[in-house]
């Protein structure tokens, strides 16, 4: 086969210096470690401060990278390993889902596309319920979670309006549905402002969205947007189980 033209293309200067710097990341710094300057990383590797810029900002967007106000740019833990398997049979907010942290609760009409997912009218309000997830002190992923009302009607037992306690309360309700299963489908997208307020990061930065649907009693009795940091996350697919944590970069996920 001949050679095309895109393979005549010369690597970018920038390109090869990430490679040299993850390389350097890997054997000589650890999380967290504060890298040098611009200037004085410039000057080890002799490269231009532009051409270092875009090598450190493509190794941000990779996640090996932390730009930090105030501290600089630190080496990024490893990224967080999240299972989506189709025959995990548990609801959200059940025992073991404990990385999720409940936030809020309202009331509302929902988007066109979850409405139509849900079979709900498209002006019938559901419940919604806010959730974050941390790990190293760090906001990873955001998730709201739509549930019709058919899901949890035992709730005017229920005092508080809103707030951590309305959403724990609700999916304490919904857990008496028995679940019958769940799909997942997972999508590049890009973070909007609400979302990147939550993620600590820019409006339109790179983020994956994970939609679950929960069947019980026949129908979609719930539905799950999550949206994590396409910096901090890795997926893994299989049918292991929750959201596990990988300290060693180099470790397989179960």
């Amino acid at each position: 086969m001949g050679t095309t033209q895109l393979e005549t293309v010369p690597e970018p200067k920038y390109w090869h210096l990430k490679t040299v710097l993850t390389e350097a990341l890997d054997s000589e710094f650890s999380v967290g470690e504060i890298l040098p300057n611009e200037r004085e990383l410039a000057a080890r590797f002799g490269v231009a401060r532009a051409t270092l810029r875009q090598a450190l900002e493509q190794l941000e967007l990779e996640g090996r990278l932390q730009r930090r106000r105030g501290v600089g740019t630190t080496v990024a833990p490893p990224r967080v390993g999240v299972a989506v398997g189709t025959e995990q049979h548990a609801w959200p907010g059940s025992p073991g889902d404990d990385a999720w942290q409940a936030a809020d609760c309202a009331t509302a009409v929902p988007p066109t596309a979850v409405a139509a997912a849900l079979e709900t009218g498209r002006d019938e309000p559901v419940h919604i319920v806010r959730r974050t997830r941390t790990t190293h002190g760090q906001p990873v992923a955001a998730e709201l979670l739509y549930l019709p009302a058919a899901s949890v009607p035992d709730l005017t037992a229920i005092d508080a309006p809103s707030g951590p306690a309305r959403a724990r309360a609700v999916l304490r309700e919904l857990q008496r549905l028995e679940l019958e299963g769940r799909d997942s489908a997972v999508e590049l997208g890009s973070a909007r402002a609400d979302d990147a307020k939550e993620l600590d990061r820019l409006p339109g930065a790179p983020v994956l969205v994970v939609t679950t649907r929960f069947f019980a009693e026949g129908r979609t009795a719930a539905l799950s947007v999550a949206t994590y940091r396409a910096d901090t996350c890795r997926l893994t697919f299989g049918d292991s189980g929750g959201v596990e944590i990988h300290q060693d970069p180099e470790r397989r996920a179960s």
